[in-house]
């Protein structure tokens, strides 16, 4: 029954001009039919819980039957959110304030929400870090966030209404981040998604991926960054990375620092870090971490209750097998 009331939620917010874009794009990459990807489309969507971004992000075209059922599409990314994740206990990590106060001690910069802060306040805090960052407290995959420096702001109770106007009440001083990873991208802070699932007892890192800016002040891929699949157990780069227009990189194309083989800096102090935050809340034992690298250690920038799964493409790595029996190894879903 979830699984249908999650289907029938999907298909009324279903945005079919994009999805007729999207077919066309991967009818053009395929060589087929665009009536014969929109079809498949379909079929996959009811199958596999894949919705037309999955089909092309993870070139479902290119596979059979018996690939496709490995993947880890976002119906069956929700599937875990839902048996495992507690209702009552998902605004800890929805709400960016709420959040940011709960793991105050693992953030490694200072924050103040705009709903209780003065405009004097507000401008002390900006004044002092020079740099901040200002988000949405419930905002995804990079909206809502902007760069802001002091000499930027003509008046604080201006930009404090502007701020409550457009619900970006979470105001934050810029992470410095570890030169190797800003040599990567220097625009934006250049992070890593670590999915783990703590079982009660232990923490399994699920996965690790390498996101990377593009020229943009965020390394969110749906904002023209990048990613690679890093190993989990290392932190290391195996392959190289892509953006949503299907480019791959073995080496930035910005800065020319190589994708392949690079070396997350502090990687074993990553994973203990991940070991201590992820039992903080345990009926939230599925979550997707952003943590940044900074000057002095990782920290944390946020935490997502409902995170996705990222896969590398098959023509990137050659590999046509996704992640579902990896992690259906350690969670039943």
């Amino acid at each position: 029954m979830k699984r249908i009331r999650h289907y029938l939620s999907r298909l009324k917010s279903l945005d079919v001009r994009n999805m007729f874009v999207v077919a066309a794009s991967v009818a053009t990459e395929s060589g087929k039919p665009r009536a014969i990807i929109l079809v498949d489309m379909a079929l996959c969507s009811v199958i596999y819980q894949a919705g037309y971004l999955d089909y092309q992000e993870f070139e479902f075209w290119s596979l059979n039957r018996r690939e496709r059922r490995t993947w880890i599409t976002s119906g069956n990314a929700n599937s875990i959110v839902v048996k495992y994740n507690q209702r009552a206990f998902r605004e800890k990590f929805f709400d960016k304030p709420t959040f940011n106060a709960l793991f105050n001690e693992y953030l490694g910069r200072e924050w103040l929400d705009v709903r209780t802060t003065s405009a004097v306040e507000l401008q002390q805090f900006v004044t002092a870090h020079d740099m901040v960052m200002v988000k949405r407290v419930d905002g995804m995959s990079g909206a809502g966030i902007q760069k802001y420096r002091h000499a930027d702001i003509t008046s604080y109770e201006l930009f404090r209404a502007e701020l409550l106007a457009h619900e970006q009440y979470l105001v934050e001083a810029f992470i410095v981040q570890h030169p190797k990873m800003a040599s990567l991208s220097p625009a934006s802070v250049n992070s890593l998604r670590l999915i783990t699932f703590f079982d009660g007892t232990t923490v399994h890192v699920m996965e690790a991926v390498l996101r990377m800016g593009n020229g943009a002040d965020v390394d969110n891929y749906g904002r023209g960054g990048m990613y690679t699949v890093l190993d989990e157990k290392t932190g290391i780069a195996g392959f190289g990375a892509f953006d949503k227009f299907a480019n791959t990189f073995d080496e930035h194309p910005l800065t020319g620092t190589p994708i392949v083989g690079f070396q997350v800096p502090l990687y074993d102090e990553v994973l203990q870090l991940l070991d201590t935050i992820s039992r903080i809340v345990p009926e939230i034992p599925y979550v997707g971490w952003d943590v940044a690298i900074g000057e002095h250690g990782p920290v944390i920038i946020e935490g997502n209750y409902n995170t996705g799964v990222f896969q590398m493409k098959p023509s990137l790595t050659g590999n046509k097998i996704g992640l579902l029996p990896r992690f259906r190894e350690v969670i039943d879903f």
